[in-house]
């Protein structure tokens, strides 16, 4: 059976986006399957995902955030759009290669929302992309038009969580 192109979306309040990502490229790594991670707004380098990819044979995970995103109107505001547009040239230029079977854009979402992309830009890019490539995209509040333009959409919803009972990021469950 011939791959075929999938857009997935994992959106909501809820705890599990990447999570849910990073799990899609653990079972593609096990079929052989070459993935690109590229994290939109995470900048940490001390986190399980970055550690763990880097030992995956075919698993290529790339921080193009500089983490937080301040106030438009902060100064620094325009270092983080210009770290998520090279982050966007990246994704454009893998999806175009078709060298990737999968492709996450983690927290692409949450770059809509704030500014530092074009909801349009991302529509385009994941619309080029090859017939085989699954491309999963995740953070919080998605827009409409990156919601219709996938064809399998999960929102995680929060019932209860750790942080509003005092629990702190915890090595190993949040990062």
């Amino acid at each position: 059976m011939k791959a075929t192109k999938r857009i997935i979306l994992f959106t909501g309040d809820g705890k599990g986006k990447t999570t849910a990502a990073l799990g899609m490229v653990l079972r593609a790594s096990g079929h052989g399957m070459k993935s690109l991670v590229i994290q939109f707004v995470k900048s940490d380098a001390d986190t399980g995902e970055l550690a763990a990819c880097r030992q995956i044979s075919g698993v290529e995970i790339v921080q193009a955030g500089r983490g937080f995103v301040p106030d438009r109107t902060d100064p620094l505001f325009q270092e983080h759009r210009q770290a998520a547009e090279q982050g966007m040239d990246l994704a454009e230029r893998a999806l175009l290669s078709g060298g990737y079977d999968l492709v996450i854009l983690d927290e692409i979402c949450i770059a809509v929302w704030k500014g530092l992309l074009d909801e349009k830009r991302i529509i385009d890019a994941v619309l080029k992309g090859g017939p085989g490539t699954c491309v999963v995209m995740t953070g919080r509040n998605a827009t409409a038009g990156l919601t219709s333009l996938a064809d399998t959409v999960t929102e995680m919803r929060m019932v209860k969580h750790g942080f509003t009972e005092g629990f702190e990021a915890q090595k190993g469950v949040e990062y």
